[in-house]
């Protein structure tokens, strides 16, 4: 079996007497599209935080490839890419300006950078809003422009919080199929997400959290077999795990 690309063992985090994830360990693999599903303020924000470095464990250990989340935080971060629930960047910069620095900052040959930024701006049919300011993008075109920042230097981690929000269906099955792809090649992807319809069809494996604990962990069926389900959606799996059954 594959080393994991990521690696949680017994992370905690808190904030002031606000406990948000608790004792949380699992493991994500090469090509492995990996579903962190959940109630709100259940975690999986946070936990995606504290992979990206945003956060700082309180007690635990996140790896990277093998790297310390903190203790060696620049070398974990070479690998990830990172999409946040809320894309942001610089709203005075263009797409294409936001996506040359982003370039810049992991390291790219130009040439290839600049090459890979037409082959993903294709993906999604947007060359004609690349030079328009970010500022003014919608909130569809913001997530596309987020989306291929995480690409583009082809990590071997990809940490998306709500890929779908805010983007039209064939926008939608775009990113599902660049998704898919990645994980084929080798790479792996944490997948946090209320849209349950989207982690039903792609994801091969599921971390319920309740509570900043990590409730139930398998594939579908698995899931199904404890929720006592012989059938079922991962919405019928979701609501009677998180129900308590």
């Amino acid at each position: 079996m594959a080393n994991p690309v990521l690696e949680f063992k017994n992370v905690t985090k808190t904030f002031g007497s606000l406990v948000a994830v608790q004792d949380l360990s699992f493991v994500v693999r090469p090509g492995e599209i990996y579903g962190l599903i959940g109630p709100n303020g259940s975690g999986k924000t946070t936990t995606l935080k504290m992979i990206a470095g945003l956060y700082r464990p309180t007690s635990g250990t996140v790896l990277v490839q093998g790297f310390d989340a903190v203790a060696a935080s620049n070398r974990a971060k070479e690998h990830i890419g990172f999409v946040p629930d809320d894309p942001m960047a610089y709203d005075r910069l263009t797409g294409r300006e936001f996506l040359q620095f982003v370039g810049e900052l992991f390291g790219m040959d130009r040439v290839l950078r600049d090459a890979r930024i037409e082959e993903l701006l294709g993906e999604f049919g947007i060359h004609g809003l690349a030079d328009a300011l970010f500022g003014g993008y919608s909130r569809g075109t913001k997530q596309k422009i987020t989306i291929i920042a995480a690409l583009m230097h082809e990590p071997e981690l990809l940490l998306i919080d709500e890929p779908m929000v805010g983007l039209d269906p064939a926008s939608a099955r775009t990113v599902k199929r660049l998704l898919v792809n990645f994980a084929e090649k080798g790479g792996a992807i944490l997948l946090s997400t209320h849209t349950l319809a989207i982690a039903d069809e792609i994801c091969g494996r599921f971390g319920v959290l309740k509570d900043g604990r990590l409730s139930v962990e398998g594939s579908k069926k698995q899931l199904l077999r404890r929720a006592k389900l012989e059938e079922g959606t991962l919405e019928d799996v979701y609501m009677a795990v998180t129900a308590g059954v």
